[in-house]
């Protein structure tokens, strides 16, 4: 969710497409932007997690969203497909002996019958197969559990200079026609999605109940080369061409040199969306007065 809306891709290509952030970790790690300590403030205030608490984190990346809960002081374990990212993380979490990750999807990893009291996917539950995620989070946690989605969802405020404005014709000069391209939503467009998971994830089987929905702005600043390298870690740019991509964000890096005083603005909304899990049906039948 830390990137504009894809357009045209469909759900199995963006499931591998979510491979390639393995391909640049200390890029990634640098650059994307983290969550805020309300965000994870809410999360307590909202899901009782305390120390007691065991939390399953899916697609952990770097570590980012980790760090934080781990200073929870609950049991942590996490799933990371990327084996550069989970090894990254692992060093980026030494210093927690709470915390557990294991190089696997969430699809296929090993659950060995654990149960936890939540689960958390940071910029991830949208890599995820729907036909299994959504069913698995609701058998792993217990009852009473929660699904914690979040992320960073780029986005622009009215009439501001954005760097895609600046540089749309060098997108269209190195890559025309690409459909994914175009100015980020703008945020009161993205705050209007306040209900359900967020696009594109959809409890079809009303396996959670409703959400509830928090917003947190972050702005990240950059020099040229700095933003080129939070470009470089984007999917949308990775399933480029290197031939493509390189020459493409050089330009760009060199526009925000020459145009923007070196100094380009990334905002974000930062969102978590929060649900209880729905008693099993074979429960609720056992429990059914007769």
């Amino acid at each position: 969710m830390n990137e504009p809306p894809r357009r045209d891709l469909g759900r199995r290509f963006d499931r591998d497409l979510g491979r390639v952030f393995n391909e640049v970790p200390h890029v990634y790690d640098r650059v994307r932007p983290t969550y805020p300590d309300e965000l994870f403030e809410d999360l307590v205030a909202i899901t009782g997690v305390d120390q007691r608490s065991a939390i399953l984190e899916v697609g952990c990346g770097t570590g980012q969203a980790t760090r934080s809960l781990a200073a929870l002081g609950c049991s942590a374990s996490a799933v990371e497909p990327g084996e550069a990212l989970a090894v990254l993380a692992r060093q980026n979490l030494q210093a927690f002996p709470n915390v557990e990750i294991e190089t696997t999807t969430f699809e296929h990893w090993d659950s060995r019958d654990r149960r936890f009291d939540l689960l958390v996917a940071a910029a991830s539950w949208h890599w995820v197969d729907p036909s299994i995620g959504w069913r698995r989070a609701h058998d792993v946690l217990v009852p009473g559990g929660w699904l914690a989605v979040m992320g960073n969802v780029v986005v622009r405020g009215p009439g501001e200079l954005e760097v895609y404005a600046e540089t749309a014709d060098l997108h269209e000069r190195f890559c025309p026609g690409n459909p994914d391209w175009g100015d980020p939503p703008l945020e009161d467009e993205v705050r209007a999605t306040n209900e359900g998971w967020g696009p594109p994830n959809e409890d079809r089987d009303g396996l959670f109940e409703a959400t509830v929905v928090r917003w947190y702005p972050v702005v990240q600043w950059f020099d040229g080369e700095g933003f080129a390298d939070l470009l470089r870690s984007q999917s949308l740019y990775r399933k480029l061409d290197a031939d493509v991509r390189e020459p493409l964000l050089n330009a760009i890096a060199e526009r925000i040199r020459s145009h923007m005083d070196d100094r380009a603005p990334r905002r974000y909304l930062g969102v978590l969306r929060v649900g209880r899990r729905r008693p099993d049906e074979r429960t609720q039948a056992s429990t059914a007065p007769a």
